[in-house]
């Protein structure tokens, strides 16, 4: 969604990062050309002209701090001002709750914005947290609305109470309240209903229902791809009932990114989830300096990690690592390490948390179809071919692509890459399961930039979706601490250290 202003914001700050002294022309030019970012995506504008004047203040008579040069204190101010303006350093990501244990939220929005989904979603997140959360549909109006809520329920595994015959919501509303307490949840979640456009009959509906069910939260479900007009909705919501927060839906479209930028400041309401994509388990908390780092290149190596503990199954990935290190790696492994990394989200979104990805891959070349082709080639061979794919012959593998609905060079390229992944693992395979460091390893890996590359866990494999892989997609490196014990530091590096090493034992 940020794709054009972060391309903008990183390329103005690349600018600075590398100056050893900034005149007062520099930061005027600077101030400019962000100016212009901001508008183009569509902030408002007097979010803007406050935000920039602001900035330009910060930045008068920046000093050298410590280690850092003028030009990079600059791109600090830039990013803390950005986190500022999204909420803060710390944000406000927790829900309200009820001394009692017993919590009620209230979803508004449009028609279209995306609050069944939401509530769904929400309830899933509410559980998976150890909750026991109950969602209830109260919207009277749109047919099928309460049956959508049941059937998103049901696949998330959480109680639903819906009553179709009747038409008043508020009794709804009361119904459902009575059931959720009654089987022992602290969380009820009401959907409720929506307009095209915020009329008084919906305004005084809403008001009836949570003068009824007194809420401990109450939600503002916005559509980030309907821009400026987001705010609006916003401020009317927040004058006619009052609002709580905000989750911001659609994040995965092709917006600019305006509404997110302008909605916290202008409403002083924090932003508290956002969702970025259709399916259930697509929505997370939202960190205002997590997102200004994304915005500007700089990675977000904590939502990386915490994406792939919820998504990557441990002891199938500790099982898959031991048959790599036991010379057992075949095919359905690495079939599972894609369905692994497909959970995981876009490949967008994975590059975009990674630190250092900024300029070096380029997006457009990130196309979440090159991991389904790999995948489907893999499924379109036998049982025993997955497990020995030398036996594979000029036959087998064109009736393979054939199956996949791909080229026979595609089939080539990813049993390339995958004998290339196998031997590269038995050379660092000790023969008992365990890993060693081949001799001199250390010290090429670190001339290379790949001294933190231990850090990345399973996204090391990519390498098997052969020619689709992004130039300049494998010089990434992790940083020096997230590496663990396999970064260039972790072991002695040639001739030199080896000797001093025995010298210490002498």
């Amino acid at each position: 969604m940020f794709e054009s202003l972060s391309q903008k914001l990183q390329n103005i700050t690349s600018k600075m990062r590398g100056k050893a002294r900034v005149s007062e022309s520099d930061i005027k030019e600077m101030m400019r050309e962000i100016r212009m970012a901001l508008l183009e995506a569509d902030v408002n504008y007097s979010v803007v002209k406050e935000f920039v004047a602001d900035m330009s203040e910060k930045c008068k008579g920046v000093d050298v701090q410590g280690s850092f040069t003028p030009g990079q204190q600059i791109v600090k101010i830039v990013r803390d001002s950005l986190t500022e303006l999204l909420g803060g350093e710390e944000g406000e990501d927790r829900l309200n709750a009820d001394s009692s244990g017993f919590n009620i939220i209230i979803l508004y929005g449009l028609q279209g914005a995306g609050k069944t989904t939401t509530a769904a979603k929400l309830a899933k997140l509410l559980k998976e947290n150890g909750k026991k959360p109950m969602v209830v549909s109260v919207d009277v109006h749109r047919p099928a609305a309460a049956q959508q809520l049941k059937v998103l329920s049901d696949s998330v595994g959480v109680d639903c109470y819906i009553d179709p015959e009747e038409k008043d919501a508020v009794k709804i509303a009361k119904d459902g309240e009575g059931k959720a307490r009654y089987m022992l949840c602290n969380y009820l979640i009401i959907d409720t209903a929506g307009r095209t456009v915020a009329d008084e009959e919906l305004m005084e509906e809403l008001h009836d229902i949570a003068a009824a069910v007194n809420p401990t939260e109450k939600l503002l479900v916005v559509d980030a791809m309907i821009g400026q007009e987001a705010v609006n909705v916003a401020q009317l919501f927040e004058q006619n009932i009052g609002m709580d927060g905000f989750i911001m839906t659609k994040l995965d479209g092709d917006a600019r990114g305006g509404a997110a930028l302008s909605i916290r400041k202008l409403t002083n309401k924090p932003i508290k989830y956002i969702c970025t994509g259709e399916k259930v388990d697509a929505i997370e908390k939202f960190y205002p300096q997590r997102m200004a780092d994304r915005i500007l290149g700089m990675g977000d190596v904590v939502s990386l990690i915490e994406k792939a503990q919820q998504s990557i199954d441990e002891e199938e990935a500790r099982k898959t690592m031991e048959r790599m290190m036991g010379s057992h790696y075949n095919l359905d492994d690495l079939y599972a390490q894609y369905a692994q990394m497909k959970k995981m989200g876009s490949l967008k979104d994975l590059v975009g948390m990674m630190p250092g990805a900024a300029g070096k891959v380029n997006e457009n070349d990130l196309d979440d179809k090159i991991v389904d082709r790999q995948m489907a080639i893999i499924t379109s061979m036998t049982k025993k071919e997955r497990k020995n794919p030398s036996i594979l012959n000029a036959s087998r593998r064109k009736r393979i692509a054939a199956g996949a609905g791909v080229q026979v060079s595609d089939v080539n390229k990813l049993i390339t890459q995958y004998e290339q992944t196998a031997k590269l693992m038995k050379t660092f395979s000790n023969g008992k399961g365990g890993f060693k460091m081949p001799k001199g390893f250390a010290k090429q890996a670190a001339k290379m930039g790949l001294g933190g590359m231990g850090g990345m866990g399973g996204l090391g494999n990519m390498g098997g979706m052969g020619s689709g892989i992004p130039k300049g997609f494998g010089s990434l490196s992790m940083p020096k601490e997230d590496a663990g014990d396999y970064s260039a530091s972790a072991a002695p590096t040639g001739r030199r250290d080896r000797k001093k090493k025995r010298k210490g034992r002498r």
